[in-house]
């Protein structure tokens, strides 16, 4: 039975608990010590030999024969297929290639990480087998092992990327490579990982869940007896903020100055929030971190089954697994990668055509026009205001520019205004300076300025002679400040050994120190803008599809009815959802053809969208199209009178002949009546139309107010159109799109609806006061 007391106690304590079980047991006080003794001993048997028990000291990667090394040692099977990868990507003949290859696999042999780089190939071949996108990130992408194997995407050598930023013989922790897969599809990773190793050997990284303060908020005011309406809108009200900044957020944050105005009122609620900060909530499986091991993982890591799906879960978090020695892979969802993969999925249904996301032309120029339009709602990573005024500005034109327009986006740059000198050299309206001529060839693809991690490491390694791997090593040692002044000393007394002047070593310096809090890792970047330059391309040639896809998996920070005015804006016709059209998910609907002109793609609706609609509501929906009638409709998709009366508002009933108002009368006619037949069985009544009853129909601002309501959308007209005659004349008349223009030289009042709100993590002032604590 639990005591309630499963803590350590000291000696005294120890010995009072002996005293009270002997004496509730009926034994002489002297058992006591008997009691304790025995205790002592089962305690010294019970010790845990570190090597021996949880194997620290080693690392244990899966045995060799499951990832294909057969016979072989798995240096050789390495070996073996990152020559062949040479072949596939037409590197044979390039001996560049070659010796950094086997640079790269003298690394790898010197850790014996050989099984590591084939485990994580044959998770990547196994997803992509699967029909799932997949994709690396991190500085694992500036492997070229990595690229050969198929592991990461993008070319390191032609990208001028380091090995050594990612492993390096100086460099003695286990590598870390993070893979993307579609959201949608993540756990179809992890049982696919699951039934390649077994689950003796597979287990999911543990999470510690800590309060902040939206779980606060609710488990403080069930304690306190609030209404539980009450409860859940103070908690949503709230950004993901600490628990312990919700009495700040409340006097900084416009959102929640209708709170504010109420805080006396719950003065105890938000003492107690703000007490229950950062405590320990639960555990919980962490969102992308998956251990592989030998055979021996269970008899080292005590596991677990998850909830719902029973997957294996260590009970070891992120920061005890390396010292175990056991290899975590990062399996992220990524909503875009779902995006995309819609998009490519829809195409294919409608056209036939198939596309290869990974092979679309480089250099397109309606894709970087695109870009440069600064017309990027739903481009990964560039679609933010602050990301699209950048590229309106840098104009990017070259897979390199999205690089460093990914790299300069960034706090740390942005605060050491690295920007702007950017900006200015790039379109030469400053002069481009080194720091010395031996650094040109380290710093000319950035026009001088200091962008990347692997910039760092080359200026360390060419003024002071060292290796990349040491270069590396004293890079990481900059965002340490009391490591900063050893460094200094170091790299002035190797660069002057090496002829540089004084004045060089400490402009040069200057630059190296301040990098270390605005740099950004090269090989990430441009991992990143693989999909960064592929979403644009699915903008520039198939924008129906690629909404289809956004509006689906939902990836970006705006709402839907935003990305549905780009839409419109875009020539995107948008099709009203309709019962005998529409899929569970976003679909394109060919909307016009002909031999003059190209075809007109428009987006159908989901029947998602509509507000309490469940899953197994819209696929029987869907799974019964078409329907001949509304009894038709009634009888075999079986709707909820809630769900179809949501339906006939916003229209997806308007086939069959009535009104909206008339569709409510007989929907709740039908509702009234006895249902005979079943489900799936076509009615009598055939194809006829519901009948007028003659009741006035929706106007459009009804019409517009039922979307908003039911869809959250405006799905027929954007909100505004109504209020354009108004406001023509009430403003100047000036469309956004031509305010853009700096010829205009006039001063306008803007009419647009919020579309959201964003409490974004940037640090400002406001009269003086300090920074808020959530930035």
């Amino acid at each position: 039975m639990d005591s309630g007391e499963a803590w350590l106690k000291e000696q005294g304590a120890m010995r009072e608990a002996a005293e009270r079980i002997v004496e509730a047991a009926g034994f002489r006080r002297e058992a006591a010590a008997r009691l304790l003794e025995q205790t002592q001993a089962t305690a010294a048997e019970c010790l845990v030999d570190p090597e021996d028990d949880l194997g620290m000291g080693s690392v244990h990667f899966p045995e060799p024969h499951l990832v294909g090394a057969g016979r072989r040692t798995a240096q050789r099977a390495l070996a073996s297929r990152a020559a062949a990868g040479m072949v596939l990507h037409g590197y044979a003949g390039r001996r560049e290639y070659w010796e950094r290859m086997h640079r790269e696999l003298d690394i790898i042999a010197h850790h014996g990480f050989a099984s590591y780089f084939l485990t994580v190939s044959q998770v990547v071949d196994d997803v992509r087998h699967m029909g799932i996108r997949v994709a690396a990130r991190g500085s694992g992408a500036g492997s070229l092992v990595n690229h050969l194997l198929g592991i990461a995407h993008a070319d390191p050598v032609e990208h001028g990327l380091l090995m050594e930023r990612f492993l390096s013989k100086e460099r003695v922790v286990l590598p870390d490579i993070d893979i993307d897969v579609e959201s949608a599809r993540r756990l179809e990773v992890y049982r696919a990982i699951i039934g390649r190793f077994g689950a003796e050997r597979v287990a999911a990284v543990a999470m510690p869940e800590t309060y902040r303060v939206r779980h606060a908020v609710r488990d403080v005011g069930a304690a306190l007896s609030m209404d539980p309406d009450e409860i859940d809108r103070i908690a949503k009200s709230f950004p993901h903020i600490r628990a312990r900044d919700a009495r700040a957020a409340l006097e900084e944050l416009p959102e929640l100055r209708r709170l504010a105005g109420e805080k006396e009122k719950y003065g105890r609620l938000w003492e107690l929030v703000e007490a229950l900060d950062a405590l320990p909530r639960g555990i919980a499986m962490h969102p992308c971190g998956v251990l592989l091991s030998d055979a021996s993982l269970l008899t080292r890591t005590p596991v677990m089954p998850t909830s719902g799906e029973g997957f294996p879960m260590a009970q070891f978090d992120k920061d005890d697994v390396e010292d175990l020695g056991l290899l975590k892979l990062d399996v992220l969802g990524v909503r875009m990668q779902s995006a995309m993969a819609h998009a490519v999925t829809e195409v294919e249904r409608a056209t036939g055509e198939r596309i290869d996301l990974d092979a679309v032309p480089e250099g397109d120029p309606a894709t970087y026009g695109l870009i440069r339009s600064t017309e990027t709602l739903g481009c990964f990573q560039i679609e933010s205001p602050g990301q699209r005024d950048l590229v309106g500005r840098l104009q990017p034109s070259t897979f390199h520019d999205l690089v460093v327009d990914i790299s300069l986006f960034r706090p740390g740059p942005v605060a050491a205004d690295m920007v702007r000198p950017f900006i200015e050299a790039r379109h030469g309206r400053a002069p481009v300076r080194y720091p010395h001529p031996d650094l040109e060839e380290s710093l000319k693809g950035t026009y001088g300025v200091v962008v990347f991690h692997e910039q760092v490491i080359d200026i360390v390694s060419v003024m002071t002679g060292c290796g990349r791997g040491e270069a590396d090593r004293v890079r990481r040692g900059l965002s340490d400040p009391e490591s900063q002044g050893r460094i200094k000393v170091w790299f002035a007394q190797h660069a002057a050994a090496r002829g540089y002047d004084a004045e060089t070593i400490q402009r040069t310096w200057e630059i190296v120190e301040a990098f270390g809090s605005y740099g950004f890792c090269k090989a990430h970047a441009v991992a990143f803008a693989v999909p960064t330059y592929q979403s644009a391309w699915l903008k520039a040639h198939h924008p129906a599809a690629f909404y289809a896809g956004l509006l689906t998996h939902d990836p970006g920070m705006y709402p839907k009815r935003l990305l549905l005015a780009d839409a419109r804006r875009r020539g995107v016709p948008v099709l009203p959802l309709d019962v005998n059209k529409s899929g569970v998910a976003h679909r394109i609907e060919l909307v016009s053809e002909s031999k003059e002109s190209k075809e007109v793609w428009g987006l159908r609706l989901a029947l998602s969208d509509v507000h309490g609609i469940s899953e197994a509501e819209a696929a029987r929906i869907a799974g019964g199209q078409p329907y001949a009638s509304l009894l038709d409709f009634w009888e075999r998709a079986r709707p909820s009178r809630p769900l179809a009366g949501r339906l006939a508002q916003v229209g997806a009933l308007d086939a069959f002949g009535a009104n909206r108002r008339d569709m409510q009368l007989h929907l709740t006619e039908l509702h009234r009546g006895a249902r005979g037949g079943r489900g799936d069985q076509l009615p009598l009544s055939g194809g006829r139309r519901t009948a007028p009853a003659g009741l006035p129909d929706l106007t459009p601002p009804e019409r517009l107010s039922a979307e908003l309501g039911v869809l959250s959308m405006d799905a027929s007209h954007h909100l505004m159109d109504d209020h354009a005659t108004f406001l023509e004349d009430l403003l100047c008349g000036l469309r956004a799109a031509a305010a853009r223009d700096p010829g205009t030289g006039r001063r306008c009042w803007s009419r647009a609806p919020r579309p959201a709100t964003q409490t974004p993590p940037i640090r400002f002032r406001q009269n003086g006061s300090s920074s808020p604590p959530w930035t």
